[in-house]
């Protein structure tokens, strides 16, 4: 990106007025992470984003990865700005302090994770694959696998993958054919080959370890087969010394639309030794121990993606002279008024500007449910955090990556003909977000995950954990009368949301078909209510911050304004995709196969 500053304004007015984070970290007892903590790191987050990842993200793209005789090289810088990032303890920040980390809470972490993507998506790939890798062995690995590999990766110098797909299977995880073979010292041999490995193979780490599935002999066939595994690059010794090469290498990199910083990998274990994580066959089980808060992380990576070209795009547009202004002359001293005056051109902006602060409030309030689910010891709240973590993961996951596809699409047309060209970064934000859609499991996945699997499968209860909430705040808020008209339509949306739901399951009975052909705009519909909740929320603080006289008053009234926005052009949007889940399957599915030949 040729612009970038961190949002932390934002973020902090999120985590302090909206959600009240400081007393949520002190009931989590986490009292290291008081306001003026966090500020202090957010700062650092914010210079380590803006003036070393940001510089070397255009040169990334060009440059790209290399691969020679298996060994990936990465482009100039990244291998340096690790090191920054390692000799700056970010990569421990949230694990505990007996695998030397500080055990600041996920949030903290997570919200600094989006401002290092918009920064630098490529580079950012790296660090975040590690997460899932040491999730994993803190919740599932023997106190061994922990001593053989938790220091290290969260040290930084080494680090972590997840390999899943392989070439005959992408999300259907059944029919994979990788092998584990039982060696006599309690180890397992693991031979086969796994594809879109990111960070799989790089030269910014010592070792790097993955997380791999893979079948037993005689294991059940399909997802019921599945056993995962902790199979380092280097063998590990007891106390986590990197000792010889294991039998893992990298066949090829992908040359790839976007993110060429980033080296997606081809990677072949060829009886290479590995050890059991969990249970046998148990591990789709511990898989999602990484991916759910991989999809979480994806989600958040569109999000860096939406912030970037708002950040670019609102630049440029100030700047750019263009026509005078419809509603008069705006530049007397200019041949040309900035392009900002232009209703179209506020179009853009302002749906950019919505889905990057409404999709964060949705986000950081995520985040605020897994920091309850780590780290309380209220087993009943943290049931509850779970419900409703299990109905907006899917939501954060693809809500927040398609409308990034839309607001890097603006960020190109707001430049015009420049947007297509290098120079301005807004084609290489296009492009590299362009994978976000797809990475942790489809839109379609996702969509499916949440209509079938968590809506239907729980019968409604989990929809209702979450719409109860809403509909107590609308109804906390009948007293504030300039917003009735907005709290009535969210609390409208909330009723229809459950009518649909009992339609579609209605229709379901009869024909399967009817969950996915409503599916992806079901998911959608649900985005558009559950960020309009949240910029009913923010609307409601940056009005009580006016009428109190605190704070910067044209930070409020923007929010006020970009709300406005919302209500007015994007929810609105539900009435389209109503209309299509009430449309049914049949439009879908009664064109023969052979009909969609091409004559």
């Amino acid at each position: 990106m040729q612009y970038f500053k961190a949002p932390q304004k934002e973020a902090l007015f999120v985590m302090n007025e909206l959600l009240g984070y400081e007393k949520h970290y002190a009931d989590l007892g986490f009292t290291d992470a008081t306001p003026d903590m966090v500020e202090a790191i957010f700062s650092e987050a914010a210079k380590f984003a803006e003036n070393v990842l940001a510089p070397i993200n255009a040169s990334g793209d060009a440059e790209g990865c290399k691969w020679e005789d298996g060994v990936v090289t990465t482009p100039t810088g990244f291998k340096d700005a690790y090191q920054q990032y390692v000799e700056g303890g970010w990569t421990g920040m949230t694990h505990p302090e007996k695998f030397g980390g500080q055990a600041l809470p996920y949030s903290l972490n997570s919200v600094m994770a989006e401002w290092f993507s918009s920064a630098n998506h490529s580079w950012a790939m790296y660090p975040g694959l590690s997460q899932g890798c040491i999730e994993t062995l803190k919740e599932h690995g023997t106190e061994a696998q922990q001593k053989m590999f938790l220091h290290n990766l969260v040290g930084g110098s080494w680090t972590g993958t997840m390999c899943l797909t392989e070439p005959h299977c992408g999300s259907d995880l059944g029919m994979l054919k990788c092998k584990a073979e039982p060696n006599d010292d309690g180890s397992y041999s693991l031979t086969g080959t796994k594809i879109f490995i990111s960070a799989g193979e790089h030269d910014m780490s010592e070792n790097i370890v993955h997380i791999v599935i893979a079948r037993l002999p005689d294991a059940p066939s399909g997802t019921k087969g599945i056993s995962l595994f902790v199979v380092p690059k280097f063998h590990a010794g007891p106390e986590g010394e990197k000792l010889d090469r294991n039998a893992v290498t990298c066949g090829s990199i992908e040359h790839k639309m976007g993110i060429k910083g980033s080296a997606t990998c081809v990677i072949n274990f060829d009886g290479a030794k590995g050890y059991l994580v969990g249970t046998e066959n148990r591990g789709l089980n511990c898989m999602f121990t990484f991916m759910n808060s991989a999809r979480i992380g994806t989600g958040l990576e569109g999000l860096s993606a939406s912030e970037a070209a708002f950040q670019g795009a609102l630049a440029y547009a100030k700047d750019r002279l263009q026509f005078r202004a419809m509603t008069g002359v705006k530049n007397p001293d200019g041949p040309a008024d900035p392009i900002i005056n232009h209703p179209d051109v506020r179009r853009m902006l302002l749906t950019q500007k919505a889905f990057a602060e409404g999709n964060r409030a949705l986000a950081i309030y995520a985040m605020k449910l897994v920091d309850v689910t780590q780290a309380s010891q209220d087993e009943d709240a943290k049931t509850f955090a779970n419900s409703k973590l299990a109905l907006l993961t899917p939501i954060v996951k693809a809500f927040l990556t398609e409308t990034a596809q839309e607001s890097t699409s603006y960020g190109m047309q707001v430049f015009g003909g420049h947007g297509f060209i290098a120079e301005w970064g807004m084609e290489q934000l296009a492009r590299d977000t362009r994978i976000c859609t797809m990475y942790e499991g489809t839109t379609g996945i996702q969509a499916i995950d949440l209509l079938a699997r968590k809506v239907v499968g729980s019968n409604g209860k989990l929809l209702t954990v979450f719409t109860n909430e809403v509909k107590e705040y609308c109804k906390s808020i009948r007293d504030k009368s300039q917003f009735n008209a907005w709290s009535n339509s969210i609390d409208k949306h909330i009723d229809e949301w459950h009518q649909i739901t009992e339609d579609i399951m209605q229709r379901a009975a009869k024909n399967p078909a009817e969950l996915g052909a409503a599916s992806v705009d079901y998911l959608m519909y649900s985005g558009y209510i559950v960020v309009g909740y949240f910029w009913l929320q923010m609307a409601v603080v940056a009005q009580q911050k006016l009428d109190d006289g605190t704070g910067d008053p044209e930070f409020y009234k923007a929010k006020l304004h970009t709300a406005k926005f919302y209500f007015d052009r994007l929810l609105t949007r539900t009435r389209s995709l109503v209309s299509s889940m009430e449309s049914g399957a049949d439009n879908l599915m009664d064109m023969e196969e052979e009909q969609f030949n091409i004559v």
